[in-house]
């Protein structure tokens, strides 16, 4: 090499960001597949539990399966065709061969035979689940928009008029039955208003369902179940931005100019709906056991109408498998919740 010359190092390649970026999303995965397989293992003892105490309450049960699947018929029918009946069901085996009996049959797809409705209970299921469904999941989101926007101005003008008077109907209504509620709306917007149907899906006249029809048949009973879950929604999210707007975060905002609305609707209430994902989750099965009963009053064809026929007729195979399926509804519910507030909460670690 010739003296005086000097040589460059030759530059080196600066490592390139895609080979960090790929372990973490795999991270993040990792984390939710590990949250997915906790939830599974505890779900698994929580349905068992759960059928064998169904199954342990309907064996103590004093009514007789074959007089129930009888019906009228009962009166007349002959005790060997009873006991045939009883004998063709296994009634009278011994309770854990019945159990193991009617695990199997549910592992394989088989749900057993409504005796109040005197079809399977899958058929009765997939045919009414549908507008449960609707009912649970308008009137959340209802509850969900209502709560956040009525709750943050509460807060907002915490001690006010408009936050006195919204604290004391929602101890009123938190004081009412979710059939009371019902009743009175059916009374004053149907029958003496008559600005509303007082029941039903569709029109009497209808032959056949309309979405307008629907819609404008569920505007009361969506309305309902909404006003009586929405205390515990608006009073949590008027507690929670009332301290958010306390925290220094808050404070520094309003400090560097910011207008009111940014600071309330983009710090303070960002910092509330953590908290708030969570008592979404927990707060699921008061809203399902409140769809029941607005089901029933409002003579809808849902899940609720059939769950209290089946209570009522000692339905054993329909009243097993509609408490499961809510189970496991409010556990996917739970995981939903958890699987939210990770991605809500870049903090909260998914793999721990």
């Amino acid at each position: 090499m010739d003296e005086g010359v000097v040589t460059a190092p030759a530059p080196t390649a600066e490592p390139s960001p895609e080979p960090m970026a790929a372990p973490v999303r795999r991270r993040r995965v990792t984390g939710a597949g590990r949250v997915v397989r906790r939830r599974l293992l505890v779900a698994v003892p929580v349905l068992a539990a759960t059928s064998m105490g169904m199954f342990a309450l309907g064996a103590a049960a004093p009514i007789d399966p074959a007089q129930q699947y009888a019906g009228a018929a009962a009166v007349t029918t002959s005790e060997e065709n009873l006991a045939q009946i009883r004998a063709n069901w296994g009634v009278d085996d011994p309770l854990p061969v019945r159990y193991a009996r009617w695990v199997g049959n549910l592992l394989r797809g088989d749900l057993g035979w409504s005796t109040s409705r005197h079809e399977p209970v899958a058929d009765v299921i997939a045919a009414r689940a549908g507008w449960t469904l609707l009912l649970v999941g308008t009137a959340l989101a209802l509850v969900l928009v209502a709560s956040l926007l009525l709750g943050t101005l509460a807060a907002y003008r915490r001690g006010g008029w408009f936050d006195r008077a919204l604290r004391a109907a929602a101890y009123a209504v938190q004081s009412m039955p979710v059939f009371w509620i019902g009743l009175a709306a059916i009374a004053v917007f149907a029958l003496w208003l008559g600005w509303l149907p007082a029941g039903g899906l569709t029109a009497v006249t209808a032959t056949s369902t309309e979405a307008a029809d629907v819609a404008w048949h569920l505007v009361l009973p969506v309305a309902v179940l909404a006003i009586s879950q929405a205390p515990w929604f608006v009073l949590f999210i008027r507690d929670a931005v009332a301290d958010s707007l306390r925290d220094d975060h808050v404070l520094a905002a309003r400090a560097r100019g910011l207008s009111g609305r940014t600071v309330l609707f983009g710090h303070a209430l960002r910092t509330a709906l953590l908290p708030f994902l969570t008592l979404v989750g927990t707060h699921l099965p008061e809203l399902v056991g409140g769809a029941v009963l607005v089901e029933t009053v409002f003579s809808l064809p849902g899940l609720g109408g059939v769950t209290v026929q089946a209570a009522l007729g000692a339905d054993f195979p329909l009243l097993a498998a509609i408490t499961l399926v809510t189970t496991v509804v409010v556990l996917a519910a739970n995981l939903a919740t958890d699987l939210a507030y990770a991605a809500a909460d870049p903090r909260v670690r998914l793999d721990d």
